[in-house]
């Protein structure tokens, strides 16, 4: 070859990117089938990737589950923020009522309270018929043991023994089985909508910022950041 030019370090043929080196050869040591290395890797690559997707997946489960009760809480936080503002929102309208010299909330019809806090006065309302009925549930009970009462006793004598069993709790029981579609209409939005529609209110009737916690003297409500608790971070 060295006849022919050849010169030791060049490349095997014309071209000079050609190779250098002469092909090895690869001596099988084990009595594996040919083919049987690449499987194995073809397996081993396999599984790996599955172990990739595993931890992806455990990964995103875990943060799906860190959201839900990121959010939970936040849900739980705006319902308590609706919770002072309707209760806020009640005392000063009953403050203001109570100036005028109008009656007081507790002898109002239901749907005569305005809608935004109308709720907790259905709440109280609820507690209220659920005392009496158990109040007439002891009566009741009571009404059926021996009794050495004269037949000639007061009515005032029949009630202290539960022997009167009229029901006195009539009128809430009307209250609350009349259908309130205004109520219902408003539970069923978003409590962050109901939130927002209860801050307004505040602000616009009472120039009251539930964040700041303060009333206002003017319309303008200089220095109160905003309606939403992030305005007043």
């Amino acid at each position: 070859m060295a006849k022919f030019g050849f010169k030791q370090g060049d490349a095997l043929g014309r071209s000079e990117h050609a190779r250098k080196d002469p092909i090895r050869v690869n001596v099988k040591e084990d009595r594996g089938g040919i083919g049987l290395e690449s499987e194995k890797k073809r397996k081993f690559r396999e599984q790996f990737e599955e172990a990739e997707r595993l931890v992806k997946r455990s990964k995103e489960e875990e943060a799906d589950y860190l959201e839900m009760r990121r959010q939970e809480q936040r849900e739980k936080k705006l319902e308590r923020d609706l919770d002072s503002a309707q209760r806020t929102a009640e005392r000063l309208s009953d403050k203001a009522e109570e100036d005028q010299g109008a009656s007081e909330a507790s002898e109002k019809p239901l749907k005569d309270i305005p809608v935004l806090w109308r709720t907790r006065a259905r709440r109280r309302v609820a507690s209220k018929h659920e005392r009496q009925q158990r109040r007439e549930l002891e009566n009741s009970l009571s009404s059926r043991l021996p009794t050495l009462a004269a037949e000639d006793e007061d009515d005032d004598s029949k009630m202290a023994q539960g022997q009167d069993l009229t029901p006195f709790y009539t009128t809430l029981e009307h209250d609350l089985e009349d259908e309130d579609a205004e109520l219902a209409e408003f539970e069923a939005l978003p409590v962050s909508e109901r939130l927002h529609k209860v801050l307004l209110y505040l602000r616009d009737t009472y120039r009251y910022c539930l964040y700041c916690g303060y009333e206002y003297p003017d319309t303008k409500m200089d220095g109160c950041p905003g309606v939403t608790e992030e305005d007043h971070d």
